[in-house]
């Protein structure tokens, strides 16, 4: 993952603007401090923040580790998340419960207990004995589409990755359910969908989105209208404009169909989940 490097008058303010690039929340990000602001004289400080920040990468867990647990037939159940369909919370930022082990332990004799091992064991296929990309997509498949006949819905689904980045796409009828108001039912959906696809059969590196009628580009595209006609309004007033609180993919999406106009300038004010966007008359306007 690219890092990104940005500059403000402290430190977490050049942060919270690295995180607004990224379009993730802090606790998905990790950063390095490359310049403080100095102090000057009568309490004043000198220069600028400069920092530096990617998408934090996951580590897959240690090769001993997986044997460990396969030679002991699975970890025992975890608790997971209760998550209320009708009531299921919005991202991005990306908290994930633990997933129950599929592979419970038994009392039978060690060749029984071999058994029952293999047919739970996560599928691995390459040569490090880690769960690949086609792993990930089959379980996420497999999950939604349990999902959808447990909810009476009927859907299909597309897999699209590139490198170890992964799109589900899930398309059918009245689905919207699954979407729920301004998506946060989608993001939600899909915190579960990598937990039982990514988490359960110890994932660690791979990166997955899921999408729902296409929501996520009717989303953007409404957005960056939805932008424009701010900016529009700034322009006209004079007068800066503060948007409602938005998640971290959301005020990336302000922030980049903006980013091409002289007319206004954007920055992110608050803390998070009140952090919000602000559309500001730019240079050329003055």
């Amino acid at each position: 993952m690219e890092w990104v490097e940005t500059t403000a008058k402290t430190v977490e303010e050049a942060k919270e603007l690295a995180l607004d690039q990224l379009g993730v929340d802090a606790d998905d990000a990790e950063f390095e401090v490359l310049e403080e602001p100095r102090p000057g004289l009568f309490g004043r400080t000198r220069g600028e923040a400069r920092v530096r920040a990617r998408v934090r990468p996951t580590k897959p867990r240690a090769k001993v580790e997986r044997r460990d647990r396969r030679r002991k037939g699975g970890d025992k159940p975890e608790k997971t998340d209760k998550v209320d369909k009708s009531t299921i919370a919005d991202q991005v930022s990306d908290t994930e419960a633990d997933a129950p082990s599929p592979a419970p332990k038994t009392r039978a004799n060690k060749p029984a207990a071999t058994k029952a091992a293999k047919k739970t064991e996560a599928p691995v296929n390459d040569a490090n004995n880690t769960p690949t990309v086609a792993d990930v997509t089959a379980e996420a498949e497999k999950f939604l589409q349990g999902l959808l006949d447990a909810l009476g819905l009927e859907g299909t689904t597309a897999v699209h990755h590139d490198g170890e980045d992964i799109e589900v796409s899930v398309d059918g009828d009245n689905l919207g359910v699954l979407i729920g108001p301004r998506g946060n039912t989608l993001l939600a959906v899909q915190d579960i969908v990598r937990v039982a696809s990514q988490r359960r059969i110890g994932d660690h590196t791979t990166r997955l989105r899921l999408d729902i009628m296409g929501y996520r580009e009717k989303r953007r595209a409404a957005l960056a209208r939805f932008a424009d006609e701010q900016a529009d309004a700034v322009v006209a007033s004079g007068e800066e404009r503060v948007l409602e609180p938005m998640p971290s993919a959301d005020r990336k999406v302000i922030h980049d169909a903006l980013s091409g106009r002289t007319d206004v300038v954007t920055r992110s004010e608050g803390e998070d989940p009140k952090r919000r966007v602000v559309i500001a008359p730019g240079s050329s306007t003055n």
